[in-house]
């Protein structure tokens, strides 16, 4: 779907729009001010809450990550930062409590990190339990945990389940053995074919599996091999990452050999097998980046149009409030982005103050709320449709966004995507940059000229 001479013009630097306006609009909160204010402002209309937990210890460096991590083979440090992300869940939890159960009612838990299953399974344990004691669940509440299958077996798979866990993540992002020397993260398909038949004994509701296109030694024929091989292991959900490489920002990127990167018309041709190997195979295109088999809850809310988009990628969940607990994580509650400290000694320094733990913080505008509305709706279901813009804002579309239409008619013109007087609607060639026709509304973008902190879209 994507020519040579698309991607000359289009494969540009953009955010990933995971928040409008993006995390490096946030500005300094030390104090957490932002946080606690939007916090109050929930008491008269609390929202069930989705909370994500940062684990940020690995065993071993992966060179193409880019997340916050500790890359370390001493499990001794985990017990004092689990002790250090307790203080933060009791000062959040007292916070969100007025004596009513829909205060703290959880309906979606994650996760992340980092590797969680770098921490044992007493250590799980006792983090579960202290989450237990703290809040509510939601009946059929969404309880997912990233899993690294090299740190993981059969015995571990049950201690998830019974610890009430009931959705996995597998790291994979490619089996061809070249791949994995390349990028550090050497397992071997035989392994990740037992856990996934375990875990499916063990029945967990969902099982996704991730995936990276565009890593060194990556060829688009080596890569059908991984697609094919994921497929017979038939996940329930598959994320597939465009990788990005930015050394300058990234320090275990450095140790790749840009030489050995695929070019853009090779990842674009990665990109463009799998989403028709995917679709072919019976699983549905929700976005972007992820695919997911029709029976999941993933594939249903995007047909009713209530898919959402946070910092976690695209989730089921639309009316929530995020609590990110740990360092680095974002907290989303109701118009308020907040970014915790990001290195264990200043985060932990924040609580033992009695502080939020909180670096950085955004209040949204109206005309963010606005724009956010806007790209989410390009970003999840690849339209817009004006007319519901215009009452639910009290604006005039084509008036208000001038600029960005006019943006939009090189796409247009692209054959990417169809404006009308009451809709703008993306074909599946301009999935390939949603990201780039999402940028025609970013307020912030057009009114700077360094896009070089970004990712190129393609």
């Amino acid at each position: 779907m994507i020519t040579s001479e698309l991607i000359r013009r289009f494969d540009i630097p953009g955010p990933r729009y995971t928040s409008y306006p993006t995390a490096d609009r946030f500005y300094a909160d030390k104090q957490g001010h932002a946080l606690e204010r939007a916090i109050e402002a929930r008491r008269d209309n609390p929202r069930v809450l989705s909370l994500y937990i940062h684990i940020p210890f690995c065993e071993s460096v992966c060179y193409y990550c880019g997340c916050n991590k500790i890359v370390t083979k001493n499990h001794g440090v985990a017990m004092s930062y689990l002790q250090t992300l307790f203080s933060e869940i009791d000062h959040i939890a007292r916070l969100l409590d007025h004596g009513r159960v829909e205060d703290l009612l959880v309906a979606q838990l994650h996760l992340g990190g980092g590797s969680p299953t770098f921490l044992s399974d007493e250590q799980l344990g006792e983090l579960m339990s202290h989450l237990n004691y703290r809040f509510h669940w939601r009946q059929n509440c969404e309880k997912s945990i990233e899993v690294d299958p090299r740190t993981i077996n059969v015995e571990r798979l049950a201690h998830l389940k019974q610890l009430g866990f009931n959705r996995l993540s597998f790291g994979i992002q490619d089996f061809d053995a070249d791949v994995q020397l390349a990028i550090h993260r050497v397992q071997s398909f035989s392994s990740v074919q037992s856990l996934m038949k375990e875990a499916r004994a063990l029945q967990f509701d969902s099982i996704n599996m991730d995936l990276i296109y565009g890593l060194p030694k990556q060829t688009p024929a080596s890569f059908l091999r991984t697609l094919q091989q994921v497929v017979s292991l038939r996940p329930d959900r598959i994320a597939l990452y465009g990788y990005a490489h930015l050394p300058e920002r990234f320090k275990p990127q450095r140790r790749i050999n840009q030489e050995d990167l695929p070019n853009a018309q090779q990842k674009c041709d990665m990109l463009d097998e799998a989403v028709s190997f995917f679709m072919a195979e019976g699983y549905e295109y929700i976005g972007m980046d992820h695919f997911a088999l029709p029976h999941d809850e993933l594939a249903r809310v995007k047909k009713e149009g209530q898919l959402h988009r946070n910092f976690q990628g695209y989730h089921t969940l639309k009316d929530c409030d995020l609590i990110g607990f740990g360092v680095s994580a974002i907290s989303e509650v109701g118009q308020c982005y907040s970014q915790n400290l990001k290195t264990v000694d200043t985060y932990s320094q924040a609580l033992s103050l009695g502080q939020l733990p909180i670096e950085k913080a955004l209040e949204l505008n109206e005309d963010d709320q606005l724009r956010r509305q806007v790209i989410m709706s390009l970003m999840c279901q690849g339209r817009v449709d004006k007319l519901a813009i215009e009452q639910q804002f009290g604006i005039q579309f084509n008036d208000y966004f001038t600029d960005a239409l006019d943006r939009l008619t090189e796409f247009e013109d692209a054959g990417l995507l169809s404006v009308s007087d009451t809709l703008i609607e993306v074909n599946e060639a301009g999935w390939f940059v949603i990201r780039a026709i999402a940028m025609a509304f970013d307020y912030y973008l057009w009114h700077e000229t360094d896009h070089r902190r970004f990712s190129k879209v393609l």
